[in-house]
């Protein structure tokens, strides 16, 4: 398990990929069920059917919570996300003892459970337990972010990488929408009480934060790869 050592109030990039360099999810419901788990086992209270709660409450179509759960108490705070289908990047703020390590225990143990089920798989969905990178500079955090939630979503822009970035004003807004990556809710297009806002929102305004984007986008359009070989921003190839 590659995990830095990390304690409470860290920004932690965390990266999980799929087995092989397969598929973690495969359809619509896969990421679906990907953005629910993200809502509801971010807490201390963790039912034991989780979705036959929401089932009963007829509330997997939306982000809110059954009335039987107690008010929820957050064990991390989810600062960006992006699911592509073989792996997926957040940037998570340890705030309890432990957060961290519990919060992707539980969505890895449940992703796998819920794809093997599914699809009559058997075996480890994912390659290894997550790895992890702490932040401890300002502007390595702010170009992270960008880079889970803006860079990665344009890498599926529907014609291509390269043409994406130098559309960007279009490309941005598409990103937006897209629903598996948190840039939405932090612009304010989307609601799914997900990510928390905080740092991001102390530095920048939506419409700055699109800027800064641009800014990271276009000055590194050319660099044909800006991680290091365990998937990481590599912030050498950033400054």
């Amino acid at each position: 398990m590659r995990k830095e050592p990390y304690t409470v109030g860290s920004y932690v990039h965390v990266i999980k990929r799929g087995s092989r360099g397969l598929p973690i999810v495969k359809d619509e419901n896969d990421r679906r069920r990907f953005l629910l788990m993200l809502r509801h086992f971010n807490d201390e209270f963790y039912p034991d059917n989780w979705f036959k709660d929401l089932l009963d409450a007829k509330l997997t179509h939306s982000f809110e919570r059954p009335t039987v759960w107690p008010s929820q108490k957050r064990i991390v705070e989810i600062i960006c996300y992006c699911l592509v289908e073989n792996h997926f990047h957040f940037l998570l703020r340890e705030i309890v003892e432990g957060g961290i390590a519990r919060f992707m225990k539980r969505l890895g143990v449940g992703m796998a459970k819920y794809f093997n089920e599914k699809y009559k798989e058997k075996g480890s969905l994912f390659q290894g337990a997550y790895r992890s990178k702490t932040i401890s500079d300002d502007t390595y955090f702010h170009y992270v972010s960008a880079y889970i939630q803006v860079k990665n979503c344009l890498e599926l822009h529907p014609s291509g990488y390269h043409l994406a970035c130098r559309n960007f004003e279009n490309s941005f807004l598409w990103a937006e929408k897209y629903p598996y990556s948190s840039l939405g809710e932090f612009t304010g297009v989307e609601t799914k009480n997900i990510i928390t806002r905080g740092l991001l929102s102390e530095t920048f305004t939506p419409t700055e934060y699109k800027e800064f984007c641009r800014d990271f986008i276009s000055s590194r359009l050319d660099m044909s790869d800006i991680r290091n070989e365990a998937g990481f921003l590599n912030l050498e190839a950033v400054k």
